[in-house]
């Protein structure tokens, strides 16, 4: 299992199959679609062996990658929400989610840290309807279903557990379906604000950042939790890490023996070298979360963008193959 800190179920695939020396993982199967810009990764992991060879539950992932998204495209931004509404429609499908299944959309994170902020701004903006239902049912139209919403916060603020105030919400509301949504954290920066990864096995707030604490699952809550998640933040020692691999492809270009410009760096595994970086860094406390300076922007169309999709995935009478009008 990879020590490299990343919630990314592609990334901890890619490192596992490097450090195996294969990309045939028993128990792991791979489906890639892609649409012009946009890059949908399936993986299935289908047995404890697998999970544990890549660090991860079983189960099944789904990731969108959209490297222009850093573009400020809005074109693209229209055709990713699209997109997405599609990707997780077939998830509910693959799942069973039946039509009228009530849903609960957890927005996980701090409202007062950018990078942090994602939940919470997508719950600002998904289409709750649960109070409709209860009040009123004779007026809700045909093609919506009971969603509600809610922004726990985060333990430093609130005192209390998100997993606790989750718990108690479900034990009152009864919903058939929790969607949780969070920052993540990756190793790679080009996938920062530009991924969202979709997950059938739960969340556990801050395991991205080295925090264990106790999660969002159907075996703590009862009913299904799906997973949505963007890496909006990278360590330190990645970077460096990341920053000694494109040296060497680029002195490799210039020359066959890098190893006179690298020294001990150029024979060292990629764990190997990541492992040294950490131990330079860490005791200067010099290991930190990074996150792109344009973050506020980011983090706001990003967040639009997954809430526009939801909205158009869980209620029938929004166009899921149109999702332009919903998105600004």
């Amino acid at each position: 299992m990879s020590s490299t800190h990343t919630d990314l179920a592609l990334e901890a695939r890619d490192l596992a199959s490097r450090r195996l020396g294969t990309e045939n993982i028993p128990g792991l199967m791979s489906e890639v679609d892609e649409d012009g810009d946009i890059k949908v990764t399936k993986i299935h992991v289908d047995t404890p062996e697998a999970g544990q060879r890549i660090g991860k539950l079983p189960g099944h992932y789904v990731t969108i990658e959209v490297p222009g998204l850093r573009n400020k495209d809005t074109d693209l931004q229209d055709r990713v929400a699209t997109k997405f509404a599609q990707v997780f429609e077939r998830f509910l499908e693959h799942l069973r989610i039946s039509k009228d299944a009530k849903v609960l959309v957890i927005g996980l994170g701090n409202w007062n840290v950018t990078p942090d902020a994602l939940g919470p701004l997508v719950v600002e903006n998904v289409m709750v309807t649960r109070h409709y239902f209860e009040l009123m049912p004779d007026h809700v139209s045909p093609g919506y279903r009971a969603v509600s919403a809610v922004a726990p916060g985060v333990l430093g603020t609130t005192g209390i557990e998100s997993s606790e105030i989750v718990q108690g919400i479900v034990e009152k509301s009864k919903p058939d379906l929790v969607i949780a949504i969070d920052a993540l954290a990756s190793r790679s920066l080009d996938r920062v604000n530009s991924t969202i990864q979709i997950a059938d096995t739960g969340i556990h707030p801050g395991s991205g950042i080295g925090n264990k604490r106790k999660g969002l699952t159907r075996e703590i809550l009862g009913v299904p939790v799906i997973a949505i998640g963007v890496p909006t933040v990278v360590y330190a020692s990645t970077i460096v890490n990341n920053a000694i691999d494109m040296m060497h492809h680029h002195f490799a270009q210039q020359t066959s023996n890098t190893k006179e410009i690298l020294g001990l760096l150029d024979n060292m595994q990629e764990q190997e070298r990541l492992a040294l970086v950490k131990e330079v860094l860490n005791p200067v406390g010099h290991d930190l979360l990074v996150t792109p300076k344009e973050i506020d922007q980011f983090i706001e169309d990003i967040a639009n963008i997954i809430a526009s999709g939801l909205n158009a995935a869980l209620h029938d009478a929004v166009d899921k193959d149109n999702v332009a009008a919903y998105t600004h």
